[in-house]
């Protein structure tokens, strides 16, 4: 048997335990500065980006880095970002 867990239903699950509601991944990312680290990269080209999507989840963000053909470091410091974001 195959057992497929994604980080939105995991944060769904964890909405449901604790009933708390949680910044739009989106939003979050595009308020991350002078970090000094690889997250600041991609929150300036979130912020710069008009059609970037600022109530998206990660895997909306994920799509959007695709389709303006971001590099593979983007995609790093996407993954870090999102840890970052489940912590708090």
């Amino acid at each position: 048997m195959l057992y497929s867990t994604s980080i939105e239903s995991m944060e769904v699950t964890m909405l449901a335990e604790y009933g708390q509601a949680r910044e739009p991944f989106g939003a979050w990312l595009m308020a991350q500065k002078d970090r000094g680290d690889w997250i600041d990269p991609i929150a300036a080209a979130a912020r710069a980006d008009r059609g970037f999507p600022r109530n998206g989840t990660p895997d909306q963000v994920r799509a959007r880095l695709r389709d303006m053909g971001a590099d593979g470091d983007a995609f790093a410091a996407l993954d870090d970002a999102e840890i970052d974001w489940m912590s708090f």
